[in-house]
C-alpha cells in the first residue's frame, strides 16, 4: 500500500509546488492511516489543515481505497 500512496502523492505534488510547497510521506500504518509532512510554503500555512483533509486525504482515498485517514505530522 505504501507504494500506491507514494504514487498518488506524486500526482498531488505539482499542485503543491505551484504554491511553493511540497508533501513528504512519513508513514503508512497497517490500519490505513497515512502520515505526511508539509514542507515549504505549505508548512505552517493557515490553510494547511484544509489542504491535508480536503485535498490530500480526499485524493488519496480515491486513489487508494484502503486509506482511512491522512494526518499531518
Amino acid at each position: 500500500m505504501r507504494d500506491r500512496v507514494q504514487a498518488a502523492l506524486e500526482k498531488v505534488r505539482p499542485t503543491l509546488r505551484q504554491d511553493g510547497g511540497d508533501v513528504v510521506l512519513v508513514d503508512v500504518s497497517a490500519d490505513g492511516v497515512v502520515k505526511v509532512q508539509l514542507t515549504g510554503a505549505c508548512k505552517g500555512c493557515p490553510m494547511s489543515d484544509a489542504t491535508v483533509k480536503n485535498g490530500i486525504e480526499r485524493f488519496l482515498k480515491s486513489e487508494v481505497p484502503e486509506v482511512t485517514a491522512v494526518v499531518a505530522v
